[in-house]
């Protein structure tokens, strides 16, 4: 018997806005968090570790940067699971309360200074929270913003969750910044360095409330109605999604790396391999960022127009061809290159960050949205993303080339090249799939 076709849903301009911010706010709070944790990692330091050796404190504060990062899958299990049991709002509510209390720790801990070697195991379990809760808001928000999107509309609001991971860059730079011009450092150290910490507190509380105010999606609703909630999400993205959660880690180690070659190395091989000053390459980072929040959601509206694959691949062969070359402009050292080569970068990226999630959440059914896109992209940020810094800087010093980076970002074209055309193309699919209908795998 043929299956009656589904009307889609179509949510008010205020529901629709609504949603928007409550998918996006999330991601806004953990990249501000992320981005102030890296940009005070000198303070922190004098502050949570003994400092007889000032460069193993330094090492430290970033081991404890890097255990975020290893526990990130294992939230994408924990968070993913509950998401495809219990619905995408509960998790969306649960990550950033969870997020909020890590940071309110983080905020308010004694130094080392005051209660010894306690200080640097609190900072260690407040990380891991922090961690454990990014695990899951990618996930939770990206499958949310999909199953809340009109279809011919898709890619525009789910751009708008990378267009707060931007922002959060964005604002974090800002606030760090009216930090250092408005004290003297030795009040910066002594209490100043927590402001932006507590700051990100309310923005989390207003996250929360916003999510708390909103209905499920429409997908999962309709799931639950139809009996079909699925008891081992994970297990059934491993036995029957397998296809598909390659493609989205393909798709991840595409976007994750690029991310964070642009966003977060570049200002470290700007400053050392380049030879241009902090302040300049903190402005090239900045630039890039707000270049980011206006093409970002131009590359959802493209994305919608002309579908996904196009754009994808675009953004895949212009990395493939240009890294090297604009590596080699930037080699220069005049301000006109680096401008033009960083920005020429974080357009790239952007076209990528735009597109990206509405894609790898089109491939998945309703049943297992949420645990494919979570485990997917934190595996991926852990073991390839995170690693990537120390790998291009390892790689320069072993070979003595500087354009690693152009070379190393080329090789990440190529695997987007291999992943995109690998991929069905998604725009506008109902997302509400077969299995999603009768509970069982679709098979051939």
């Amino acid at each position: 018997m043929a299956t009656e076709p589904r009307v889609p849903h179509a949510p008010d301009r205020k529901t629709l806005r609504k949603s928007v911010v409550a998918g996006s706010i999330g991601v806004l709070v953990h990249w501000f968090d992320w981005a102030v944790y890296a940009y005070m990692a000198g303070t922190i330091a004098h502050v949570f570790f003994p400092q007889e050796d000032a460069t193993a404190s330094l090492l430290s504060v970033f081991g404890v940067f890097a255990i975020s990062f290893f526990v990130r899958p294992l939230g994408a299990v924990i968070f993913g699971h509950l998401g495809d049991r219990m619905g995408r709002k509960k998790t969306l509510s649960i990550v950033i309360l969870a997020m909020a209390a890590s940071t309110l720790m983080l905020g308010l801990l004694p130094g080392y200074g005051t209660i010894g070697i306690l200080a640097p195991i609190l900072l260690v379990i407040a990380r891991i929270v922090q961690g454990l809760a990014a695990g899951g808001e990618f996930g939770s928000a990206a499958a949310f913003l999909a199953e809340y999107s009109p279809p011919k509309r898709r890619g525009f609001g789910v751009s708008w969750l990378e267009f707060g991971s931007l922002l959060g860059f964005l604002l974090a730079s800002f606030a760090v910044f009216l930090l250092n011009v408005s004290m003297p450092a030795e009040q910066i150290a002594d209490w100043g360095w927590r402001i932006p910490f507590l700051i990100t507190v309310p923005m989390g509380l207003i996250g929360l409330y916003i999510r708390s105010k909103i209905e499920d999606t429409p997908e999962f609703e309709e799931l639950q109605e139809l009996e079909n909630v699925p008891q081992s999400p994970l297990r059934e993205v491993f036995r029957d999604n397998w296809r598909q959660l390659l493609q989205t880690c393909g798709m991840e180690i595409f976007m994750n790396v690029t991310f964070y070659v642009v966003l977060v190395y570049l200002l470290t091989y700007q400053e050392t391999v380049v030879g241009i000053s902090a302040d300049q390459a903190a402005l090239l980072s900045t630039l890039a960022s707000a270049l980011g929040l206006v093409i970002v959601p131009l590359a959802g509206i493209a994305s919608d127009r002309w579908g996904r694959k196009p754009v994808l691949m675009t953004a895949a062969i212009a990395l493939t061809v240009l890294s090297v070359p604009l590596f080699m402009i930037m080699q220069s050292g005049a301000p006109s290159a680096t401008f033009v080569s960083t920005l020429g970068l974080a357009l790239i990226l952007a076209i990528i960050l735009g597109t990206h999630a509405v894609t790898v959440a089109e491939l998945f059914p309703t049943r297992t949205r949420q645990s494919g896109l979570s485990i997917a992209y934190a595996v991926t940020a852990a073991l390839f993303a995170g690693t990537a810094p120390y790998v291009i800087t390892w790689l320069i010093d072993a070979t003595g080339h500087d354009l690693v980076p152009g070379w190393f970002l080329m090789v990440v074209g190529v695997v987007g090249i291999v992943t995109v055309a690998s991929l069905p193309e998604t725009r506008g699919i109902d997302l509400f799939k077969e299995e999603d209908r009768t509970g069982a795998p679709v098979r051939g």
